[in-house]
């Protein structure tokens, strides 16, 4: 942990608020972010982060942080963290840390002192004719395990360490097998051409500002339609692909759950079907029955497909 900020938040003296929240809650938020601040005085913890810390709950949290904000205790520098860049970056307003501290001064002896007329007072001067500040400041080690606790590298996982560009395998993996679950994702990720189709991709989206998330999403449409129309042996030989490829028989289960999330938050979709006040899950739940029907399903493919879905669900009598 930072010991300048958490010394800093216990000292706090919160500001009476009408309906305000509870001093000791406030404290207790604030206490967590200070437990999180790194030598800059800024942490990014999670809200959920915050709800496991104090165990309070969301809307509590919430409602402390924008008090402390107004209260000009912490500030939300703009800056957001994590793999969907969402996390909100706070800096702690009024911590003095070592750096602000008074740095040990040198001082003369008065003229008279006995020692000046010394046979030693020379060009070089004695070790008595200066006094030091007897204030000590402690100093951490830039490597210390205290030297905060959240933010620093050595904390993160090894996939964050060791993540270098936006490809995540495994979400790629997932995705192509609920866009067309007739292909083996490891045909394709396996292939020699897929690094060239991911430079591809790369340039075509370099002016694109998607979130990792987004990235894989598009890029498992990208490869499947690189291997439809380019690397695929069917396409090699000049024949298409049969016809169950094509039209496959019925969405899997896994399919049916991972698109009923996803229709129920698609503004359009949710608006039609949704009813006043019901909730996304409960939403979900009732898309999820219906996916079931396979002639309802074929009524919403056009949906589906606007959330992933690329194949052609079979035409019932």
């Amino acid at each position: 942990m930072s010991l300048d900020a958490t010394k800093w938040a216990w000292g706090v003296q919160f500001p009476d608020r009408k309906n305000g929240s509870l001093k000791p809650l406030k404290r207790l938020v604030l206490l967590s972010l200070a437990d999180r601040a790194g030598e800059d005085h800024t942490c990014y913890p999670s809200v959920n982060r915050l709800k496991e810390d104090t165990t309070l709950d969301r809307k509590t949290v919430l409602k402390i942080i924008a008090e402390l904000i107004e209260d000009g205790l912490i500030q939300d520098t703009g800056e957001r963290k994590g793999a969907t860049k969402q996390v909100k970056v706070y800096r702690l307003c009024g911590v003095s840390g070592r750096e602000n501290k008074t740095v040990p001064t040198t001082e003369h002896f008065n003229h008279e002192s006995p020692d000046l007329n010394s046979p030693n007072n020379g060009t070089v001067p004695t070790t008595e004719q200066f006094h030091c500040s007897s204030e000590t400041v402690p100093t951490i080690p830039p490597n210390s395990p205290n030297d905060g606790t959240r933010n620093l590298p050595k904390n993160l996982p090894d996939e964050s360490k060791n993540k270098k560009d936006w490809l995540c395998f495994k979400k790629l993996r997932e995705e192509i097998s609920l866009a067309d679950d007739s292909i083996d994702p490891k045909t394709i990720l396996t292939a020699k051409w897929a690094e060239r189709e991911k430079r591809a991709f790369e340039i075509y989206n370099q002016d694109k500002s998607l979130c990792d998330e987004l990235m894989n999403f598009h890029f498992a449409d990208w490869l499947l339609n690189a291997y439809r129309n380019k690397y695929s042996q069917e396409t090699k030989a000049g024949y298409s692909k049969t016809p169950t490829a094509n039209n496959p028989k019925h969405l899997t289960e896994k399919q049916i759950a991972t698109f009923a999330q996803k229709l129920a938050h698609h503004p359009e979709f949710s608006g039609k079907y949704s009813e006043p006040g019901e909730s996304f899950e409960k939403l979900a739940a009732r898309i999820a029955v219906k996916l079931e029907d396979p002639t309802q399903a074929k009524k919403w493919e056009p949906y589906l497909k606007q959330v992933g879905f690329s194949g052609n669900l079979k035409e019932l009598a």
